[in-house]
């Protein structure tokens, strides 16, 4: 049984005379997460007394925050499925998706997602809490993800992803050589009228970037590194489309299926700090075979 989340903290002297709401809002607990602990169990305790959040605090009080226990989804079935775990500890885990898999449950993908594979491997590791997803990834493109095991853990992704402290690199394979050989794509994307898939670069969509660098160029088709500065939809689909250089396979965007039968795109390395540690994380992964054997 998965343990209820719990933070510890001292009182330094700038936060002497602070009430513990404001305390709490300092550290990055959300005003939500206080009302979730003051109505769905858990507590807030001050040198082991549990307190009121418009208590006072004192130089070197100890402030211990417990949170309510998260249960699964019962709504994911498990999956059995050989997930490759880059890392995992007690917060957060990293995993490399195959391509040919759905990172959540859809219409068209009730099961067998990724979702579902990461509920077997909780279920095998005694880890009985919910799953939030910091970053996903397409159907059929591959690699790095990351789930964080606890909402406060995914709170503070989702504060580090707002300050661009999330890095994401890809690797891809075009069509053509892109000219400049490196630079900036940055068009806006919206969804194209009438689909619930397809985006296209529209001046009324979204603002997106994506920075590319041509690392290597072949007969027809290039190898690309890219980093997203947005997180929008198909963005580098319909970005590098947009330039005239779709990725190998990805038939939804002009790309031609002769050399691969997926959009050649994977999620190469991810950086980040440890949330609550502040350790730089740095994580690679190789591509899956059917874009190793084109490069």
């Amino acid at each position: 049984m998965t343990k209820p989340f719990t933070l510890f903290f001292t009182v330094q002297q700038d936060e002497d005379g602070l009430l513990l709401r404001d305390f709490l809002s300092k550290h990055q607990i959300s005003k939500r997460a206080v009302t979730g602990i003051k109505h769905r169990g858990g507590f807030f305790k001050v040198n082991g007394k549990e307190e009121r959040v418009l208590c006072q605090l004192q130089t070197n009080d100890t402030v211990e925050v417990q949170y309510p226990l998260e249960t699964a989804n019962e709504k994911i079935v498990p999956y059995a499925f050989p997930l490759e775990i880059i890392y995992e500890d007690d917060y957060l885990l990293l995993v490399n998706k195959p391509d040919g898999m759905s990172t959540i449950p859809s219409h068209e993908h009730p099961t067998q997602t990724l979702a579902n594979a990461l509920a077997y491997h909780y279920a095998q590791t005694n880890h009985s809490g919910a799953m939030h997803f910091v970053t996903r990834l397409d159907y059929d493109t591959s690699g790095l993800v990351l789930v964080a095991k606890h909402s406060h853990i995914h709170h503070l992704f989702d504060r580090a992803q707002e300050k661009k402290e999330i890095k994401k690199e890809y690797l891809a394979l075009c069509t053509g050589t892109p000219t400049p050989a490196q630079g900036e794509i940055n068009f806006p994307i919206a969804r194209v009228p009438g689909s619930v898939i397809k985006r296209e670069v529209n001046p009324e969509g979204q603002t997106a970037c994506t920075l590319y660098r041509t690392e290597q160029t072949y007969a027809n088709y290039s190898r690309l590194r890219l980093r997203l500065l947005t997180g929008r939809t198909h963005q580098i689909r319909v970005h590098l489309s947009a330039l005239g250089h779709p990725l190998l396979g990805d038939s939804l965007y002009g790309g031609s299926q002769e050399l691969i039968k997926r959009q050649a795109l994977h999620c190469y390395a991810l950086q980040f700090q440890h949330p609550l540690t502040g350790e730089l994380l740095q994580f690679t992964c190789e591509p899956p075979l059917d874009m190793k054997r084109l490069i």
